[in-house]
């Protein structure tokens, strides 16, 4: 019985047993007659109400008693029906106990009795140790949520297949725009008659068309090489799954074609926003076309992008109109700022200072001040001899400053010009880069994902031998009478000589046009080999990597330098462009440990492997035939095994950069 009501009939029996005991203890004085009679009749009123009272508690009890069996009954049949799965085990993993849910849902035997969940769930089992108190787990083909109660040993199961099934549809129908631009339309056509050229494009065409309609992507012809087209996020990822074949498909159908159509495709993807959609879409075509077309660049709203394709080299333009309206942009800004700082990338190359000197050149022509950033501790010694040669030249050397120096001289209206670098990770100093709000970038490499936010003007041309032919372009369009000093041509002239091997690599009709501008100003072919020498010991350390190199999957070699030598970048560049001459490699890699305990890869090709893509893998960039990397937090042998995945990656078309 509960105590409340016993206390409250104990109450209440003790009030009328005092009031009967005073009526009869008056009565018993007057009457003691009748005073006995009253007292036996409540001796017997008092056994009667005793024997009522435990007849009422044994029923209170019984009442009590059979409600909470059903109560518990009907607890355990609702826990056991319950739709979601209950497991409890103990500090080994055994089931100790789970309800119904846990053996109809999952399909399973009973698996208490001492069974461990390991037997039956390896993934639940996995999941358990690893510590995990909320996530995701997969059975057969139901999507379960997990909430786990370590301390109480408990794992809660939700079964999520159906909302997880609404999810994936969603994501699949979402919207993603695409633009595709056919990249060299202007230079395969040039000379073909009429016939021949609507024949090829009929053909194009086709092949787009069945394309897209095996993928259910709707497109339209915007202008006579551009396309824009509209489909969804499962069509997509068929895409991403075959990469992007229809790149090859285009190639290959107008193979026959002195020079072949490539496509250059920006997709873009994973937000509901219409208007962003189109800014991601055009933004990764400009991007692919930066990198030199022949490609594709999916750029999602979370800001990540992935490329596929890029498996050509970039096509020489015939047309000079882009480098003159790029030369006239340049002129302007340059003529509305107070003075111009150029900065190269860290430990800068000869086409890095090159690049730098011929726009302060462009800057003296429009009669503005200009300074060329370089520290000295940046001077590496590819560059220490071409810095003796300009040392000699006063009214050159005075305008070379520090980046300390170039924070102090800055002002609202200064012009940042970057040459060969787009990447702010790499600028000679990221701190000049962020106070100077007005920048030009001047690159001749492949545009990766990174690159300097907001600039005013961008000149990137992957088809060009290095940003010192591109620069030489510029200058000819800025003055009639300008001209250049014997130094200043020879530094423009070593830098193409440098990134082309000698004219051997990535040169084409402009990189010559270029080489006889400077040399019709002066440049000294006799002072650039003197530039160029190498010293023995530097001779010898790049014998040595030579030597040290093996040979991986038949056609890529590998090699390691030395461990107590210290390597320069040109060094270890120039021992990748050595191996390529041995027979049958097609690529090679050079790594080396720096002191600082960061390992350098200098990557090479002939053009049949993407060296650009396996070293964007590897966290760098570069050319399709030439590229690098710089690694940190790894040891040299998880830097070797990571490339040689890499590179099996390449061949089995699993990279994408």
């Amino acid at each position: 019985m509960p105590e409340f009501l016993r206390r409250l009939r104990g109450y209440h029996r003790i009030a009328s047993y005092s009031l009967s005991v005073l009526m009869l203890s008056i009565l018993t004085w007057y009457q003691w007659t009748w005073g006995l009679i009253g007292w036996l009749i409540v001796a017997l009123l008092v056994y009667l109400d005793y024997k009522a009272e435990k007849s009422f508690e044994a029923e209170i009890e019984q009442y009590i008693s059979t409600l909470s069996y059903r109560i518990k009954k009907v607890g355990e049949e609702v826990i056991s029906d319950l739709p979601l799965g209950i497991i409890l085990y103990d500090e080994e993993h055994k089931v100790q106990w789970h309800n119904r849910y846990v053996v109809d849902q999952l399909g399973i035997e009973e698996i208490m009795g001492g069974k461990k969940i390991n037997d039956v769930l390896p993934k639940l089992e996995q999941w358990i140790i690893e510590g995990n108190q909320e996530g995701t787990f997969r059975h057969q083909n139901l999507v379960l949520q997990l909430i786990s109660q370590p301390e109480e040993r408990l794992l809660y199961l939700f079964d999520h297949t159906e909302y997880h099934q609404l999810q994936t549809k969603h994501r699949q129908g979402q919207v993603v725009f695409l633009h595709i631009h056919l990249d060299n339309l202007d230079e395969v056509t040039q000379g073909l008659d009429e016939q021949r050229r609507a024949l090829m494009m009929s053909e194009v065409s086709r092949a787009l068309n069945n394309w897209t309609q095996e993928l259910g992507i709707y497109i339209k012809r915007t202008n006579s090489d551009k396309f824009f087209g509209i489909m969804n996020e499962h069509s997509l990822r068929q895409l991403e799954e075959n990469k992007f074949e229809i790149l090859d498909t285009i190639r290959e159908l107008t193979s026959q074609n002195k020079i072949p159509v490539t496509l250059s495709i920006g997709v873009g993807a994973g937000t509901e926003n219409l208007l962003e959609l189109g800014q991601l879409s055009q933004s990764s075509l400009d991007i692919a076309l930066g990198r030199g077309g022949d490609q594709a660049a999916v750029k999602r709203g979370t800001g990540k992008i992935t490329f596929y394709g890029g498996k050509s080299s970039a096509i020489e333009k015939r047309t000079r109109v882009r480098a003159r309206v790029i030369s006239h942009a340049l002129r302007d800004l340059i003529r509305e700022s107070d003075q111009v700082f150029i900065m190269g990338h860290r430990d800068p190359d000869m086409d890095s200072i090159g690049a730098a000197i011929g726009v302060l050149k462009a800057v003296h022509v429009n009669q503005k001040t200009g300074y060329i950033l370089l520290d000295t501790n940046q001077q590496t010694a590819g560059i220490h001899k071409l810095m003796q040669e300009i040392k000699k030249s006063e009214d050159l050397y005075k305008h070379f400053i520090p980046s300390s120096e170039a924070l102090e001289l800055k002002t609202e209206k200064s012009l940042l010009v970057i040459v060969d670098v787009h990447r702010p990770s790499l600028v000679m100093e990221g701190k000049v880069l962020d106070s100077i709000s007005r920048r030009v970038v001047i690159d001749h490499h492949r545009r990766g994902e990174e690159f300097v936010t907001e600039p005013l003007l961008v000149y990137m041309e992957p088809y060009a031998s290095s940003t010192s032919e591109l620069v030489t372009e510029l200058l000819e369009y800025q003055s009639t009478d300008l001209k250049m000093t014997s130094i200043e041509a020879t530094a423009m002239l070593a830098g193409i000589v440098v990134d082309t091997k000698s004219f051997a690599f990535r040169t084409g009709s402009r990189t010559f046009d270029a080489a006889s501008y400077l040399r019709h100003h002066g440049a000294d072919t006799s002072l650039v080999q003197k530039i160029l020498k190498e010293d023995m010991d530097q001779f010898i350390k790049r014998a040595k990597i030579v030597a040290n190199a093996e040979i991986y999957a038949e056609k890529i070699a590998i090699s390691i330098g030395e461990m107590d030598e210290k390597y320069g970048q040109v060094l270890l560049a120039q021992a990748a462009d050595t191996l390529l001459t041995m027979n049958q490699v097609i690529a090679s890699f050079v790594l080396s440990q720096r002191p600082d305990g960061i390992i350098t890869i200098s990557a090479r090709s002939l053009g049949e492997i993407n060296v650009q893509m396996i070293m964007e893998k590897l966290e760098g960039g570069g050319h399709l035939t030439n590229a690098a990397t710089q690694i940190e937090g790894k040891s040299l042998d998880e830097v070797i095994e990571w490339l040689k995945e890499v590179i099996d990656d390449y061949f089995r078309g699993g990279v994408k950069s």
